[in-house]
């Protein structure tokens, strides 16, 4: 049975509703998330918490008059971690510094609230181990979905239920290219479009990787289906292939195409996998845009429930910490979920969509199929699009529900078909 975590020790006074002494913060990172939380916390002024200390780099250039000048500014994060602070609030994402500034906090009494995914996927269990040995808190609310309560509504509201399967939009970033792309786009733009507006790095391989989102559902799957797997077990697929023929094909097939991250039980084992799926056009997931996240959870006894909102930028995101913030100031405490290490694989049996590029000859169709049959799999449909030069002719085949395995087996098979121009591009299909 689950165990509530003790709440950590602090003048918050079990009798009243209110702290009796406003909880001092430092805040690490004056970025787009940290200066969103900053303008939180003195705009809105939350009972119980009070901004004491800004840690940055090259502070001089990140001062702001809003800030009051109560609050001190500082480069030296160890002076700050060693001064008479309750909480620290750690946004400058990565795993270092980021990692040795939380287990410093911890180490010393502090609770700790951050949104950084990549130390909570790595490190997460050895950190809450060492907030729970120091009588202290790891809150990490914001670190999926951003303004998303999915962690708060897996930690809580959905406790009581056995979750089987996840599946979402976790990456603002690819969601924002893949449905500018819907739209008749292509990649390139997109993707310059997006780091323009602050959505994409200027390195984006993160995000269109799959690396992002992985990281994101090696946190849910811990919560949600209490599994522990490490980030690299999870296979992640780019965005970089899809293309605006993908699109067109997805319309006809009453689908569109979104990175999605999905992980379900498979008997004892876990099956997970980040990439560009087809999405069919009723499905929730189709209709999240722009930097929207979505994230889907389907329960043994509650069935499905759905989280949808926006995942990304610094408001979003700044409503999350915040939010973690006031429940320490007010006693809040987490719910203890067990979880155990875990095997995963990607052994999914569901239909596939396979995006072929040819110089056409006869006999093509005759060897993807007989590959095809060889490993058990029906073809559901061929499709053709008209208007393109028979020397590099797209078509896609549709195949019905198969083991992944067999399917990479087929594909083997099929890449040595000497009409190929490139390899398939192969995406899942969710089913309705």
């Amino acid at each position: 049975m689950s165990q509530p975590i003790a709440p950590a020790a602090s003048p918050v006074a079990s009798s009243t509703p209110f702290p009796a002494r406003s909880l001092r913060i430092a805040l690490f990172g004056f970025g787009t998330v940290g200066s969103s939380v900053a303008r939180i916390l003195i705009e809105s002024a939350p009972a119980g918490l009070e901004l004491t200390h800004i840690v940055n780099r090259d502070v001089a250039r990140k001062r702001v008059d809003w800030v009051p000048s109560s609050v001190i500014w500082s480069e030296d994060a160890a002076s700050v971690l060693a001064a008479d602070v309750d909480i620290i609030v750690e946004l400058a994402g990565g795993l270092e510094p980021a990692g040795n500034w939380v287990r410093q906090a911890l180490g010393a009494g502090k609770s700790v609230v951050t949104a950084n995914k990549k130390l909570i996927a790595y490190h997460g269990l050895e950190l809450e181990k060492l907030a729970v040995d120091k009588g202290v808190h790891l809150l990490y609310g914001a670190a999926v979905a951003g303004g998303i309560p999915v962690i708060p509504g897996l930690e809580h509201g959905l406790v009581g239920d056995r979750v089987e399967r996840i599946e979402g939009i976790l990456n603002g970033t690819c969601n924002f290219i893949l449905s500018k792309m819907e739209q008749g786009s292509d990649y390139a733009p997109v993707l310059a479009e997006a780091q323009s507006l602050g959505y994409a790095e200027a390195d984006p391989t993160e995000d269109v990787a799959g690396y992002d989102a992985r990281a994101k559902l090696t946190i849910l799957m811990r919560l949600a289906l209490r599994a522990q797997v490490p980030p690299e077990s999870i296979d992640a697929r780019p965005i970089t292939e899809v293309t605006a023929i993908d699109f067109s094909y997805a319309k006809d097939l009453q689908c569109t195409i979104r990175q999605i991250a999905r992980a379900e039980r498979v008997g004892e084992h876990f099956a997970a996998t980040v990439g560009p799926m087809l999405v069919p056009l009723a499905s929730p997931l189709a209709w999240s845009r722009g930097t929207e996240n979505m994230v889907i959870t389907t329960g043994h006894y509650g069935g499905d429930v759905v989280f949808s909102g926006h995942g990304a930028g610094g408001h979003p995101t700044a409503v999350a910490v915040v939010s973690d913030l006031v429940g320490l100031a007010h006693g809040a405490c987490r719910i203890a979920l067990p979880s155990k290490p875990s095997s995963v694989g990607t052994e999914l049996e569901v239909p596939h969509y396979i995006r072929f590029l040819v110089d056409d000859r006869p006999g093509i169709v005759a060897g993807i199929a007989g590959a095809l049959a060889h490993e058990g799999i029906n073809i559901n449909a061929i499709l053709q699009k008209p208007g393109f030069p028979l020397d590099r002719l797209p078509f896609v085949v549709t195949v019905e529900p198969c083991r992944t395995s067999a399917l990479k087996r087929a594909l083997v098979e099929i890449g040595q078909l000497p009409a190929l121009l490139q390899a398939p591009l192969d995406m899942q299909i969710l089913e309705k």
